[in-house]
Formats: C-alpha cells, sequence, structure tokens
C-alpha cells in the first residue's frame, strides 16, 4: 500500500492531512492490545469532510498508515513536540487515554523504529517538502494547511473541553501574521463555534519545520474538535449534520488563505 494519498492542484494551497490513517500493517497489528486495534486517537473522516479542497484548486496530501505505525508531525529523532508537557512518541507506545499499544515486550526498539521512519516517515515528508517547493516556484508563495482533529475532551492533554477550532503558527514563526489574523476572525465569526490562536496547540513538527515566512511559505495548522463534525465514541461515524454546519467555515479558512496568497504572490 502506498503510504500516502495525493492529488495535485492549480492553486498555491497544500491541503496536508499526516493523522487520518487507519491502516496498519498485519505484522504490527498483531502485537498490538484491542484497545489499540480500534485506532480511537485518529484525525477520522477528514479527507471526507475536506473534500472540497480539490475544487478550490488545492493539492492533497493524505497519509495512509496510523499515526501508532509512525507520527508524521513528530520530529524523526524523537524529540519531545512540546517540551516539559506530557507527549505522545515518535512510535506511540500508549494511547491518548493512557492504554498501552502494545502487548508486553512487544513495543518497538531503536532498529524498528529507524525502519519505520525510513518506510513510512520519510516518503511523505519527501512529498510534502517538494510539493511546497514546486509552489512556490509556481506561484511565487505556498502555502500549507495542516489539518488535524482530536477528540473535544482528552484529559491527558488538557482540562475541560478543547475550543472547536485551535489554529496554530508555532506561536507565530510559521505564517505571517496579517494571514493567522485573518483566518482566527473567521473563526472567532463563526457563530456557535469556539476558537484560539497558538493555545494549547501551537503547531507540530510540520507547520514549524515547512512554514518559512522569510521565503514566502506559510503553514498554519488546524486542530479541530471532532465534536464539531462526528460521534467521538466508537465507531466514531461521521455526522453529516454536524459537518454541513462546520463546513462552511473550513471552506472560508481555505478561501482566505487563497485570496492572501494571491495578494503576496512573489512578495
Amino acid at each position: 500500500m502506498e503510504v500516502y494519498n495525493f492529488k495535485a492542484g492549480m492553486t498555491p494551497l497544500l491541503v496536508s492531512i499526516p493523522h487520518g490513517g487507519t491502516h496498519v500493517p498485519a505484522p504490527i497489528a498483531a502485537r498490538m492490545t484491542t484497545e489499540a486495534r480500534a485506532l480511537a486517537d485518529t484525525d477520522w473522516h477528514l479527507e471526507q469532510l475536506y473534500n472540497f479542497a480539490t475544487d478550490l484548486g488545492a493539492s492533497v496530501l493524505a497519509a495512509t498508515h496510523s499515526r501508532y505505525v509512525v507520527d508524521l508531525n513528530r520530529p524523526p529523532d524523537g524529540a519531545a513536540l512540546y517540551p516539559g508537557a506530557d507527549n505522545t512518541e515518535l512510535c506511540p507506545t500508549t494511547t491518548f487515554a493512557r492504554d498501552p499499544i502494545y502487548h508486553n515486550g512487544e513495543a518497538p526498539g531503536a532498529a524498528e523504529i529507524d525502519q519505520r521512519v525510513a518506510t513510512y516517515w520519510r516518503p511523505y515528508h519527501d512529498k510534502l517538502a517538494a510539493t511546497l517547493a514546486e509552489l512556490r516556484a509556481t506561484h511565487g508563495v505556498a502555502l500549507l494547511f495542516d489539518t488535524h482533529s482530536i477528540a473535544s475532551r482528552v484529559p491527558r492533554f488538557f482540562d475541560g473541553r478543547l475550543p472547536d477550532f485551535n489554529l496554530g503558527t508555532g506561536g507565530g514563526t510559521s505564517a505571517d501574521p496579517d494571514l493567522a489574523a485573518g483566518l482566527l476572525a473567521i473563526c472567532d465569526h463563526a457563530a456557535g463555534f469556539t476558537s484560539v490562536l497558538n493555545g494549547r496547540f501551537t503547531g507540530g513538527y510540520i507547520t514549524r519545520t515547512y512554514g518559512d515566512p522569510a521565503a514566502n511559505i506559510h503553514a498554519v495548522q488546524l486542530e479541530q474538535s471532532q465534536i464539531t463534525y462526528m460521534n467521538e465514541d466508537a465507531p466514531f461515524a461521521y455526522r453529516p449534520d454536524r459537518a454541513d454546519d462546520v463546513r462552511p467555515v473550513l471552506k472560508a479558512l481555505l478561501g482566505d488563505m487563497l485570496a492572501w496568497g494571491n495578494d503576496h504572490a512573489g512578495h
């Protein structure tokens, strides 16, 4: 199986979906616990939720394999994403609910982690980097929208309910502040939803690594609360009624990025 699906667009915008994959190779799945095989921490249904992106002319890069195989939004050397906070690893060993992912003695060692990075992590990032370079060369600007979702309540990582829209620009380092402010304004004015910029989720490895405003490459992460478009309990069903309410906001975000990019191409 390919490690990602890619659809080329006609605009400077790339939508990245690194945590939407659900495939686990059989030899790995055989070592996993029953709880882990449910893949509860997947960013469920994002390809479906964003299936309008190609109509806007965006390119879409989506992982096929589960984040339990290897986390594409973590540094390849395994460094902590949020130093001092509770972090899941490059090859996670516990779920967000702190359940073990592997049976006793079955977690991957250093050599296997290196192999997973080479087999699954590296191809995704090679494609991501190459696409952004091509977009920058073609359009004079490249825009990366790295999209994620998470349960609205995850006590391991935050207290209470998470805002519906959690925008991150690496604390202001990965995208022009005017672009970020415009996106936040769209979320702030979306009736019935809550939002924050650079709150608990400031952007992961992808946002921080590929965003380079000085080179006119602007990266924004959206961590979206799953309660806005799906059932958060197994079997994690997509909810068209909820999705229909939130998709106009997502369309507005991508449309605003494209409009901003058109105004700043080659600057």
